[in-house]
């Protein structure tokens, strides 16, 4: 079962390195950093720490660029060659050895399809007290809508593990609700019991502001209730308005949404 790493970057030369060092000490098949066109160094830095790096144009050319994390996820799934794709945030400043191994370890049993992290989220110089999208957006909306799901500790934890397999038949959105989409995807298609946790270190990373954290959490809620609508009970279910990209199988054949 082979592991490949991908990180979605965007300007986090100060963390970047850190980030592929800690990745590579687990020996995975290959650590890929999905540069969305960064304007600082941080390719030149993840390439000197030892990852390959791929600039997110360079990935299925033919298909133009969105903006959003989601979007380099889904890119990175193309490039990668692994089993497993385990996804680890840029700007992880707890990054240490074992992550990869952690979140690829579950995988032995052919049952399980994503793997969730299990840790508390630092806020400043506090132990707790971060993930303020999760505790008050995406938790709440999930127990409603999907209450299978609120024994997911971190729904929208950045480091976390998928098939690729199954990954290429998701589609993925583009933005922040990428882990709440995907998340949402694999329980309907195989099963609440599909998913699996793992116990991590606390997460240290930069803690953004209100005035970012609000866009993101408007997404996040936008994708939680876009699914519930989607796999509700009414026949009538629409097409889903946000912007996603189609599942990687399916790209030659479905319309890209526009």
């Amino acid at each position: 079962m082979s592991v490949s790493v991908v990180i979605p970057a965007l300007n986090e030369e100060p963390t970047i390195a850190r980030v592929v060092q800690a990745c590579l000490a687990d020996d995975p098949l290959e650590v890929l950093v999905i540069d969305a066109d960064s304007s600082d160094a941080t390719a030149a830095v993840a390439t000197a720490a030892g990852a390959r790096v791929i600039n997110w144009r360079e990935v299925l050319p033919h298909v133009p660029v969105r903006v959003g994390k989601g979007e380099s996820m889904w890119r990175g799934v193309e490039a990668a060659r692994g089993d497993i794709v385990v996804f680890v945030d840029a700007d992880l400043e707890s990054a240490a050895p074992g992550l990869v191994s952690a979140l690829a370890a579950p995988f032995v049993d052919p049952s399980i399809h994503l793997v969730k992290p299990v840790y508390s989220r630092t806020f400043g110089n506090q132990p707790t007290g971060g993930g303020r999208v999760t505790e008050l957006t995406a938790k709440p909306l999930l127990g409603m809508f999907f209450p299978d799901l609120s024994y997911i500790a971190q729904p929208l934890g950045g480091e976390y593990a998928i098939r690729r397999s199954v990954a290429r038949e998701l589609p993925f959105v583009d933005g922040y609700g990428v882990e709440a989409g995907l998340m949402i995807d694999v329980a309907h298609f195989f099963g609440a019991d599909a998913i699996a946790q793992v116990k991590l270190p606390p997460r240290v990373h930069r803690n953004r502001p209100l005035s970012q954290l609000a866009p993101m959490a408007k997404v996040v809620a936008e994708t939680i209730l876009d699914r519930a609508h989607l796999y509700g009970t009414s026949a009538q279910a629409t097409r889903s308005a946000l912007s996603q990209r189609p599942a990687l199988e399916q790209l030659e054949s479905r319309e890209i949404i526009s």
